[in-house]
């Protein structure tokens, strides 16, 4: 049994985790929720939602819950730290927690890498300032972002609402033929178990931010796991990478790659 630690910023789609345990085999996911005091979509209240001392409420449950990795679940409660900010952030997370750490931002660079995808469209429901500032994001990690479509909502609440069909409707609008997988960034959206669905409406991986984050907390934790239903990212049957060790003298342990640079 792999346990992986999620911190994931208050009530909204924290649903998807345990319905994506159920579709993985052996895999325990520690759902930790933490304060927010607005969730508003703006980009001064999504950067509070990361603030360190939030992230560290949550180290003394995932460290009794014994997990081997732990994942910050927030896509602009990381990405809008920049690229040097958001390995920084999840630095100190890692140190505070005692074993690897990474954030949703994070994961989706590392994703895209692993799907061998040159190029990819942003589905976004940020505003177009903070979609931009994504973009930039996957394009510090050496991705190159062929378009991005804003359908911007004013609040978590908002898109935690959002049922399936809309969802779909954002994932069609984002998608251009040279771009080799979508990408979903807001984790407030409820998307776990249809990754599949989405892929064969577009021909192509979608990457929604809930499956993002499980999959890179199972990174860390050097351990693949395989569902048919949360689409390509977890359709590998292959044998597990080495286990990754827990954060120590470098940062490289955090994050899986050197600071400042893409990880793989």
């Amino acid at each position: 049994m792999t346990t992986v630690g999620i911190l994931y910023p208050g009530h909204f789609a924290e649903d998807d985790f345990p319905r994506m345990e159920i579709l993985l085999d052996a895999v325990r996911l520690v759902v930790h929720r933490t304060d927010i005091d607005d969730d508003a979509y703006t980009a001064d209240a999504l950067t509070r939602t990361g603030a360190p001392e939030r992230l560290a409420a949550g180290v003394e449950e995932l460290q009794r819950a014994g997990v081997e990795s732990v994942v910050w679940a927030s896509g602009g409660g990381s990405f809008l730290y920049g690229w040097e900010g958001a390995h920084e952030q999840t630095a100190a997370l890692a140190r505070a927690v005692g074993v690897s750490a990474s954030s949703t931002a994070l994961g989706f660079v590392h994703a895209v890498r692993e799907l061998d995808a040159g190029r990819v469209a942003v589905a976004s429901t940020y505003p177009e300032r903070l979609t931009g500032l994504f973009a930039d994001f996957l394009r510090a990690g050496g991705i190159e972002v062929a378009a991005t479509r804003a359908e911007p909502l004013g609040s978590a609440t908002e898109a935690a609402a959002r049922d399936l069909g809309r969802v779909k409707e954002l994932a069609v609008a984002a998608d251009r033929p040279e771009a080799d997988a979508v990408l979903l960034p807001d984790t407030a959206l409820h998307t776990a178990g249809h990754e599949a669905e989405l892929e064969e409406l577009l021909g192509k991986p979608v990457l929604t931010a809930n499956q993002v984050t499980v999959r890179e907390g199972l990174r860390l934790a050097g351990r693949r796991a395989w569902s048919p239903a949360l689409g390509r990212l977890f359709a590998d049957r292959e044998a597990p990478p080495a286990p990754v060790a827990a954060w120590g003298a470098g940062r490289e342990r955090a994050h899986g790659g050197r600071h400042g640079q893409p990880g793989k």
